[in-house]
């Protein structure tokens, strides 16, 4: 009929809203509000010096220095992988692109073995490493590492939609005009990837700030050198201590979501300055 609102064969907006909110406050709201429930029962004072304690502020320092160190590491490598795989065409190509999935089917304490078998000081490559005075395993090093290899997938899967959606006559033309090849990389490619840069980089960083299974092994553990924040959690759990866990819990929590959303700042101000140009 004339004038008749026309109806789509797939569920409108108020049902697929509806189960939206539903899935994400069961998954993702009531847990968080746990933590900070949980947390409210200590007064602010007890929450203060549980999560300025010295023991607890040198394992933040060592999530975040090795954390923005490995997100920092497969920045770069990440961009170079994904720029291999979308750019050239060999053989080998798409074992290479599945081995980029492997930290994710991996499970995270397998991941942290194997780490600690092949850096420990007999292990494969350790044992080369050992009489050059460069100890890995059980070092801030060694955390870096296993923190490498499970954030370098956010790099990669983040960009590599974005290189394969790039036009390539965009870059003939700056050739044509004259740039050259790191001109063109820097002035026509990096302005059009950094939003993807970015978003794969705060992922890679609050996944690290999180980690736990693929760290332990390889960390030691040791208070004040190598224990990493998550592991404090987990020793605050055992010996029954639940608000201070879930104390620095939040903190945690906070540092991942001002980092996410710092970055949303930043995507949302490129893409401003992109419509106006």
């Amino acid at each position: 009929m004339k004038g008749s609102r026309s109806r789509s064969v797939l569920p409108g907006f108020g049902l697929t809203m509806g189960i939206t909110v539903l899935y994400l406050g069961i998954i993702v709201l009531i847990p968080l509000g746990c933590i900070f429930l949980k947390t409210s029962d200590l007064s602010w004072g007890e929450f203060w010096s549980t999560v300025t304690a010295p023991r607890v502020m040198a394992s933040y320092r060592i999530s975040l220095l090795t954390s923005l160190a490995a997100a920092l590491v497969n920045l770069l490598f990440g961009l170079i992988v994904a720029w291999v795989l979308v750019r050239y065409r060999f053989p080998g190509r798409r074992l290479l692109d599945s081995l980029v999935d492997l930290p994710f089917a991996l499970p995270t304490a397998v991941a942290g073995v194997a780490l600690t078998a092949i850096y420990a000081p007999n292990g494969w490559i350790g044992q080369w490493l050992e009489p050059l005075g460069l100890k890995v395993a059980f070092t801030p090093l060694g955390i870096t590492i296993a923190l490498i290899f499970i954030g370098l997938p956010f790099i990669v899967r983040t960009v590599q939609p974005v290189l394969e959606d790039l036009d390539k006559e965009i870059e003939e033309a700056a050739v044509m005009l004259g740039a050259g090849r790191w001109r063109t990389v820097l002035r026509v490619v990096l302005p059009e990837l950094t939003p993807a840069l970015l978003t794969g980089f705060a992922l890679a960083f609050a996944r690290g700030i999180g980690e736990y299974g693929s760290v332990v092994f390889i960390s030691g553990n040791m208070p004040m050198k190598t224990e990493i924040a998550p592991l404090l959690i987990m020793t605050k759990l055992e010996s029954f201590e639940l608000e201070q866990a879930t104390a620095i819990a939040v903190v945690l929590l906070v540092m991942s979501f001002a980092m996410l959303l710092f970055i949303n700042y930043i995507q949302w101000r490129a893409s401003r300055r992109a419509l106006a140009e």
